[in-house]
């Protein structure tokens, strides 16, 4: 991929997540942290409304199909991974429900969240709401 794609995509990227951040507190959840980095992964956003912790992945693409399609198993592992090294540093969210959601933005579209995208291994991300 040629760098000037890379950089379009990165934006693309930036923008579906500022995007995506504006719709949740929209609806209610407080942003924790954005583009969360760890050396086990990264999370896009982490969000929280009442008891529960979201962990947020954005996908921005041309199609929703497209973004529907884009979060891979091993993606979702890896936010798995970082998400507990989240909870490990802030000890006083290790009581809300962990949720795994995905927010898919596509130009002209409104943006789409799917609570309780999918659930790690032990089980969290049950869409209870």
């Amino acid at each position: 991929m040629s760098f000037k794609k890379r950089r379009a995509a990165w934006l693309r990227g930036r923008f579906g997540e500022a995007l995506a951040a504006w719709w949740l507190r929209f609806k209610g959840y407080r942003i924790l942290a954005r583009d969360y980095r760890t050396p086990v992964g990264e999370i896009d956003l982490v969000a929280r409304r009442g008891r529960v912790l979201a962990v947020i992945e954005v996908k921005a693409r041309p199609r929703i199909e497209q973004a529907a399609e884009a979060v891979s198993v091993r993606q979702r592992r890896r936010i798995e991974r970082a998400a507990e090294v989240f909870l490990q540093r802030h000890p006083g969210l290790v009581g809300c429900e962990l949720r795994f959601d995905a927010l898919l933005i596509s130009p002209y579209q409104r943006p789409r969240h799917i609570i309780g995208a999918w659930r790690d291994a032990r089980g969290a991300g049950i869409n209870k709401h």
